[in-house]
């Protein structure tokens, strides 16, 4: 679909009844069918273009589902192509509208813009009635302020910017924030949890850690216990910023996942054997 204009294709008002979309749809095929027009052998391609167009449009303005779909993106569209992103990556989509105009769309944002916050101003395109009643097409642009700590299907409403009907007041616009997935962190409520892989020998004796954080940093952490199964490294104050208490934060978990050797020689077991009898005793 891109960003073809199906009205316009059809040469239909957005309010067309369905009687007004097959007249035009009729009328237009005749005008453009390329098999009714031999005598436009030259404007072969464009003929065949233009008649594809006009029934892809009819095939989803007569539809009510698919129209109402169509209107949806095509009235409140949130355009990556003209988003501005200050200090963040925000992304937005998946559209819904209910039956009072309001419309929800999810707004996708990294764990780094949600650990530091970020704003992000969107382009929008929202469907509000002239003088006379008729609906047009009204760009507006919107400045979101991701606040530190803010989680995963955290709201964010602006009431009174959604598509407004004639003679109804016009509904809200809800954007949902998604968290993208993140490569090496895992969110779990305040806590950031990261999975390391250790050694076996690293596991017994000991070793340091350099963990990169979410605003730059890089942390030294000493591992100095024994790395037993089920074990968590807990570094306190350095997960996701709590939102109502910004000075606070959760906790880093590390969590082990230990590599064992896939052979040993039979010295290598004795010298084991050897060594773990006497830390038995």
């Amino acid at each position: 679909m891109g960003s073809k204009d199906y009205y316009e294709i059809l040469k239909v008002n957005f309010d067309a009844t369905d009687e007004e979309l097959k007249k035009a749809y009729k009328s237009l095929v005749i005008k453009w069918h390329p098999d009714k027009n031999p005598q436009h052998p030259i404007r072969k391609e464009e003929f065949e273009t233009k008649f594809k167009q006009i029934k892809e449009a009819y095939e989803v303005l007569s539809d009510p589902k698919k129209r109402k779909v169509y209107d949806f993106y095509r009235h409140y569209r949130l355009n990556s192509h003209s988003s501005i992103k200050e200090n963040g990556d925000g992304d937005a989509g998946n559209l819904k509208e209910d039956e009072a105009g309001v419309v929800e769309s999810r707004l996708q944002c990294t764990l780094e813009d949600l650990y530091k916050g970020c704003r992000v101003k969107l382009k929008i395109l929202r469907m509000v009635p002239d003088v006379f009643g008729r609906l047009k097409s009204v760009e507006e642009i919107l400045l979101i302020n991701i606040e530190p700590g803010w989680r995963n299907g955290t709201e964010i409403i602006f009431s009174g910017r959604g598509n407004q009907k004639p003679g109804a007041a016009p509904g809200d616009l809800i954007f949902v924030l998604e968290e993208k997935p993140h490569a090496f962190f895992k969110r779990e409520g305040n806590d950031l949890v990261v999975i390391h892989k250790i050694s076996l020998l690293d596991a017994l004796i000991g070793k340091t850690l350099h963990i990169p954080t979410l605003d730059g940093r890089d942390l030294t952490i000493q591992v100095t216990d024994i790395v037993k199964p089920g074990y968590q490294l807990v570094i306190p104050n350095e997960g996701m910023p709590i939102p109502k208490e910004p000075s606070r934060k959760g906790n880093l978990r590390i969590k082990f996942d230990v590599i064992f050797p896939t052979r040993l020689t039979t010295q290598q077991k004795y010298d084991l054997r050897s060594i773990l009898s006497d830390a038995d005793n």
